[in-house]
């Protein structure tokens, strides 16, 4: 895996080629429905579903197996929670789905840890 190099904006490291660190620091536009110091939440470029939400730590952590502070999990699990109250549209009443892919054979994409809020639709299980 191809090391990335750290730098930190506003005192917070982040990876240089991480397009969600970049997200999270500003460096990038995205539709940011949610930020505090802890966790950013912006709508994909790709949705799989009429809502299509990621949710990640602002610090970087590369998926699930390298997370520390477990508090982390919490924060993510708190802003999922104020994304969904606070929705005007109403798409979340009916249901919605949290999934993170954690590894290239379990789909994860980016290396930086992040969760899909997906809802608008009726999702089908089996996924994937």
């Amino acid at each position: 895996m191809k090391r990335m190099s750290q730098k930190r904006i506003k005192g917070k490291p982040i990876m240089s080629e991480c397009i969600f660190c970049k997200i999270a620091s500003g460096e990038m536009n995205a539709d940011i429905v949610y930020r505090d110091d802890k966790v950013v939440a912006f709508r994909d470029i790709a949705p799989q579903a009429p809502v299509h939400v990621i949710i990640i730590p602002a610090d970087h952590v590369e998926r699930i197996e390298a997370v520390k502070n477990y508090d982390i999990f919490g924060e993510i699990f708190r802003a999922i929670n104020v994304i969904i109250k606070d929705d005007a549209t109403g798409a979340f009443k009916q249901g919605f789905r949290v999934v993170s892919n954690s590894g290239r054979a379990g789909g994860q994409t980016v290396d930086h840890l992040h969760f899909h809020l997906l809802s608008g639709r009726q999702m089908l299980w089996p996924p994937g």
